[in-house]
């Protein structure tokens, strides 16, 4: 179905930070599959796991048991202090999973039609509740009637959340990420996340943190609430949790995990011991290599070079970013470059349609960003 544009490269294979195509081209890869590779493309540790798993056990659906998803949820509430956890294949699914404990948690305050607080800019999901929550109108258009059940406020904007909540006492929960991703690399005022957590306990609300994006190390902490020193409620993950395996995954606390009961709610491939065994070892390589301080010590670097680097270019507004999320945020429009740059050997992504999405896996060596500062330099600067 033609729901992309086809694209005019055909990978056939990766190593590291490096693909090629079919005519044997080379091309840095700078969005390591919209955040899905933080270890890079075939990493061994992800390789050799899914060789042995796989030949022992894959799958074995939610009417049996297997101990990798009790060992993987162990593992994720050592790295984020929420303990338990939902899994499912996708950012999509566990952001369907919060939205649904979120309306359980209505309910039990015998609110009726409960409501969940998005923001404008979100981005959470294609499916109908998701996309509903995803703040952008575009993505809207020709799947009317969207789902009932939100609010929605501006992003980074205090007042505009206590003006909704002043209007309208069906809201149970906020939904946010914590840096905005397909919106742009938006990093919020420092007060912005605290204070949802501050007005979260005032109203008695949820607080659901979509980390998909932002999250597993990529901002150069575990999570970026963390950074801010805010336990959420509810944390949701995907993407790189298994360094490239489809997995999702809804953590929450006890008391709002409890509002689930068996039977309501599941997803058939969720926890499979195949993606579980490989989040385990992507945890186990982002502890073991210390990567998440390589990932905060090289954005750093990686930011600095492009603020010197890109100081002349008349198109290029302003740089944004945190560890190696990162925004280059232009005055025109940023996707006639993708071609351009793959000319050069690398592969860009761009978001909101004016910035530059960087998202380079986690093991990004020091020459890796000197080639992409070359290559953006050639591209920005006439």
């Amino acid at each position: 179905m033609p729901t992309h544009l086809p694209s005019p490269i055909e990978l056939v294979r990766g190593q590291g930070l490096m693909v090629w195509d079919k005519q044997g081209k080379k091309y840095l890869d700078t969005f390591s599959g919209l955040a899905v590779l933080p270890l890079g493309h075939a990493h061994p540790s992800i390789v050799k796991t899914i060789v042995e798993q796989s030949s022992q056990l894959m799958h074995t659906s939610n009417a049996l048991s297997h101990s990798f998803n009790i060992s993987l949820a162990k593992a994720l509430y050592e790295w984020t202090g929420l303990p338990r956890a939902f899994f499912c294949v996708s950012g999509a699914e566990a952001n369907e999973a919060a939205i649904k404990l979120a309306r359980r948690y209505g309910h039990s305050k015998n609110i009726a039609k409960p409501k969940v607080l998005v923001f404008e800019q979100g981005y959470h999901g294609r499916t109908m509740a998701t996309l509903t929550a995803t703040g952008f109108r575009w993505a809207h258009a020709g799947f009317e009637p969207l789902v009932d059940g939100f609010a929605r406020a501006s992003y980074d904007d205090l007042d505009s959340v206590r003006r909704v909540l002043a209007e309208d006492s069906d809201v149970v929960a906020i939904l946010v990420e914590p840096i905005l991703g397909a919106g742009g690399v938006i990093v919020p005022s420092d007060n912005f996340l605290p204070g949802l957590r501050t007005i979260c306990d005032e109203h008695d609300l949820l607080l659901i943190c979509d980390e998909v994006q932002c999250g597993l190390g990529r901002v150069g902490h575990f999570l970026q609430s963390q950074a801010l020193s805010v336990q959420p409620d509810i944390v949701t993950l995907a993407k790189g949790l298994a360094g490239g395996y489809p997995i999702g995954a809804c953590l929450a606390t006890q008391a709002v995990s409890d509002l689930f009961t068996p039977g309501s709610h599941g997803s058939t491939f969720g926890g499979n011991p195949l993606a579980c065994a490989c989040a385990l070892a992507f945890l186990k390589t982002l502890s073991q290599e210390n990567l998440i301080e390589h990932t905060r010590k090289q954005g750093q670097a990686l930011i600095a070079k492009l603020s010197k680097a890109l100081s002349a270019a008349p198109s290029v507004e302003s740089i944004s970013g945190r560890g190696l999320m990162i925004g280059i945020h232009l005055n025109q429009n940023a996707k006639p470059l993708i071609p351009k740059a793959a000319e050069l050997g690398v592969l860009i992504n761009v978001a909101n349609q004016n910035t530059i999405r960087l998202l380079p896996a986690f093991i990004i060596s020091d020459e890796q960003i000197e080639q992409i500062v070359a290559a953006l330099s050639r591209l920005l600067i006439p």
